[in-house]
């Protein structure tokens, strides 16, 4: 009710209080019809910042996980991973070596191109170079939270660390676990003499040394802590976009296992580590799925390169490939590669189109519409083939370095091998108790295989199709031209970092 006295209106408080119900009211109705925009918008805004888990094995071998082979002990996991998912058969790696092999994986380039080879040690001066993006500058653009933890193996000098190249937090190894004092090329040296080669290995959290003597006791938990740190990382930044790469010690020799998994799988040391690999897979995605991120976001899992044969009973399996880790047949850069996301990667399927670890970057860089370096890189987009909407490649060839030296070029089904060099253990079985046999060297000619029809590249079809190597040749020498070849060198090829 309301009346008016000496020209003012007055409201009594039954109507005041119908008044504020009203405008109440009006303002939820409001609120209400706002929040299916609102919630499109939130989901909008997720679908274009997924998150992205890299999992990246050393030394394992091609037929070392179940979706790929291996028998000899369960990996449910991973088994569970590929059923959901989706496995890639001819997955590549720029180079059959450590920090090559990361060089090319975190910059979408051949590893040539950004002056990183081989496998960098304790007193190596150089690293990844301050101009190189790396997957995780790649998410910051975006504001994506990144971090990292494991070997990292592209410098171990501050300026080279993950957090000074994309990456907020670390906690991991610098460099491979066997370059310490305990190698097997000086156990049989007093130990002042086996730190001149190969210094006391650290273990490094954030920029600084938290364990400045890894032992093997330190080394059994590595598994169990990379795990640790990966699953509070998801549980922490469940609500904002994040980028996680996670690449383990293990499988690369020495071999150490958790007591929790010690003896468990029958299959001998070998087989008890990759029962936890597994196990840590299992944690990630399970994280994952707790906090309801499946729809949300891509997981990988690779390895750096294949098995390192020398070391026999501590070293995987490349199945059907030939050769493995330190050459550039298919059981050295070939790898199993398994991709997962949910609603968008198709359940149970497989791609058998050529693919590589360089095209990570400008794939993850499509997915979150971040902006690609300036400068050149050689990844090319493969959602296609991840998500089963094209088995083209955007590559007409990969172009297999080994050094400096271009010993192969894989196209389709053909794979031309370069006259060169190479590391075999001819038919002699690897050594025992991680303790490695010799290799024998070996050459091989100018030789085509058909990968379809020979995944072990055992016969050469170069007469029956001259064609073939000739475009092959003529694809090679363009690469040359800007990659190098030996002691040629490439206009294309940019410095690695060094020690300032």
């Amino acid at each position: 009710m309301m009346w008016k006295i000496r020209g003012r209106m007055y409201v009594s408080d039954s109507s005041r209080h119908s008044l504020l119900r009203a405008s109440v009211w009006l303002i939820v109705a409001g609120w209400l019809l706002t929040l299916p925009q609102a919630a499109t918008a939130m989901a909008s805004q997720k679908a274009s910042t997924p998150n992205v888990i890299v999992i990246f094995m050393d030394d394992m071998g091609y037929a070392d996980i179940g979706p790929f082979g291996a028998k000899a002990y369960p990996t449910p996991h991973l088994d569970r991973m590929a059923q959901e998912g989706r496995i890639f058969t001819d997955f590549y790696v720029t180079q059959a070596v450590c920090s090559a092999s990361r060089a090319g994986l975190l910059t979408g380039c051949y590893n040539v191109r950004v002056g990183i080879g081989g496998a960098l040690g304790p007193k190596s001066k150089i690293g990844i170079h301050e101009d190189e993006v790396t997957l995780g500058d790649l998410a910051k653009q975006k504001n994506y939270a990144t971090a990292c933890y494991g070997k990292w193996h592209l410098g171990h000098h501050r300026q080279f660390l993950p957090m000074q190249n994309g990456f907020d937090d670390y906690f991991g190894l610098p460099y491979s676990n066997d370059m310490w004092p305990y190698h097997p090329g000086v156990r049989h040296l007093p130990m002042e003499k086996r730190v001149e080669r190969w210094p006391h290995l650290p273990l490094i959290d954030g920029n600084e040394v938290i364990n400045p003597q890894v032992d093997g006791e330190a080394q059994k938990l590595l598994t169990t802590q990379y795990t640790e740190h990966a699953v509070q990382f998801i549980n922490d930044h469940k609500d904002d976009p994040f980028l996680l790469y996670l690449p383990h010690s293990m499988v690369h020799v020495p071999l150490y296992v958790s007591d929790k998994f010690a003896g468990k799988s029958g299959a001998g040391l070998f087989g008890d580590v990759m029962m936890e690999i597994d196990w840590s897979v299992g944690q990630v995605l399970d994280a994952v799925r707790s906090n309801g991120l499946e729809k949300n976001t891509l997981v990988i899992f690779t390895s750096d390169n294949g098995p390192w044969l020398s070391y026999g009973d501590h070293a995987g399996s490349a199945g059907p490939l030939r050769e493995g880790k330190g050459t550039m047949f298919e059981g050295g850069c070939r790898e199993s590669c398994v991709m997962w996301w949910p609603g968008t990667i198709p359940a149970g399927t497989r791609c058998t189109t050529p693919a590589m670890t360089i095209d990570i970057l400008p794939t993850v860089a499509g997915l979150i519409d971040a902006k690609l370096p300036d400068h050149t890189i050689d990844g090319r987009n493969i959602l296609p083939l991840m998500t089963g909407e094209s088995d083209e490649s955007p590559h007409e060839a990969y172009y297999l370095y080994y050094g400096r030296q271009l010993q192969a070029v894989r196209s389709g089904k053909w794979k031309l091998h370069f006259p060169h060099g190479y590391r075999t253990m001819a038919g002699k079985p690897g050594g025992t108790g991680g303790i490695p046999n010799n290799y024998s060297q070996a050459k091989i000619g100018l030789e085509l295989f058909d990968l379809n029809e020979d995944i072990g590249e055992t016969t050469n079809v170069a007469d029956a199709h001259p064609e073939v190597v000739k475009h092959l040749q003529q694809l090679a020498e363009q690469m040359r031209a800007e990659l190098g070849d030996q002691n040629r060198r490439g206009s294309g090829i940019r410095p690695a970092g060094q020690l300032k």
